[in-house]
């Protein structure tokens, strides 16, 4: 029996260094836009782990509900599943940046409500980090069947407002229309949520509060306030990345669609060193290209073993991620 199972895995994989050279640059470009998507949904993880040090399972679900922005905002402007509108262009970009903003607002707002029913009486209350823990796991669950309960246990069909064109080509790969949406956009958050932390008032509290909070608060920084935004931040960065994923994969919001991804996004910002703001980006782009030079090297199945199995062997040789946060020491 262990024979045959060792067998039938063995079979599965393909070994193909030839698809791993035949398809390198088109893999690099998929992993770019994949990999863009992971480190926006890390940033979360990070900031709220620099600032409270609480890995925020929930955070996937935070990610979820903006993916079912964006498919009920495409809905509610009279599109439905089949076949792509042909809109003209100014047209179809205010109705992808009204899709962007909503998908942000909800999931930014998601994430509010989340830490102030979740987490803030725990804080009050002097919780140890182990209630947080369970908590964050509880509200993943109870976020997940709220959306089970309202839309079904089926993904929503497929609604799609422009479809993937090749615009150019870099060394035989192609670029898509999705593709350039997704990086140029991706690059832009991530700059500026790097600028609005290193550079701003708001972001010298949140980077206060991540290396001392009491002495932050008798220095006058409101250290609810910025318990609040951090939380706010990462949710706007989860919806954006939402919108990003269903552009790329309209048919991803179902209520358990976060889960897989938010792992991921966690793998990330851990890979980069947890609470590492550059670090999160660094591990979601890095993430991104192995995933897919994995596949086109071992098959598709093992897409998700070789981003995990990254991780494990990062984490032997260097323990506090890439960038060298300590878990223990992460500043944001």
């Amino acid at each position: 029996m262990h024979h045959e199972l060792t067998t039938h895995v063995l079979a599965d994989i393909k070994f193909d260094p030839g698809a791993f050279v035949d398809q390198f640059w088109q893999n690099t470009v998929d992993g770019l836009s994949q990999g863009s998507i992971y480190a926006l949904v890390a940033l979360g993880y990070t900031l709220v782990y620099g600032v409270l040090k609480l890995i925020n399972f929930a955070h996937s679900e935070v990610f979820i509900y903006g993916a079912y922005a964006t498919w009920f905002t495409f809905y509610g402007l009279g599109f439905r599943p089949g076949s792509t509108p042909d809109l003209p262009v100014f047209e179809l970009i205010g109705f992808l940046l009204l899709a962007l903003v909503v998908s942000m607002l909800v999931s930014g707002g998601t994430a509010v409500v989340l830490e102030r029913v979740a987490y803030r009486p725990l804080r009050k209350r002097g919780a140890p980090r182990l209630a947080f823990l369970i908590t964050a796991i509880g509200a993943s669950f109870v976020l997940q069947q709220i959306l089970f309960l309202t839309r079904g246990g089926n993904a929503e069909r497929s609604i799609r407002l422009m479809k993937p064109e090749a615009q150019f080509t870099i060394f035989g790969a192609e670029i898509t229309n999705v593709t350039l949406i997704i990086i140029i956009a991706s690059v832009v958050l991530m700059v500026f949520a790097d600028v609005f932390v290193n550079r701003t008032k708001f972001g010298r509290g949140i980077r206060a509060v991540a290396q001392d909070p009491d002495t932050a608060t008798l220095m006058g920084v409101n250290k609810e306030r910025i318990i609040i935004l951090t939380f706010l931040i990462g949710g706007l960065l989860a919806g954006a990345a939402a919108f990003f994923y269903m552009i790329k994969n309209p048919q991803g919001a179902s209520y358990q669609g976060g889960f897989i991804l938010g792992i991921k996004a966690f793998t990330a910002a851990v890979l980069g060193g947890i609470g590492n703001l550059r670090g999160a980006l660094l591990g979601g782009i890095l993430l991104g290209l192995v995933e897919n030079y994995g596949q086109a090297f071992f098959g598709g199945n093992w897409r998700d073993v070789v981003a995990f199995v990254l991780l494990v062997l990062i984490l032997m040789f260097r323990p506090t991620g890439i960038l060298g946060e300590s878990l223990g020491k992460a500043r944001v």
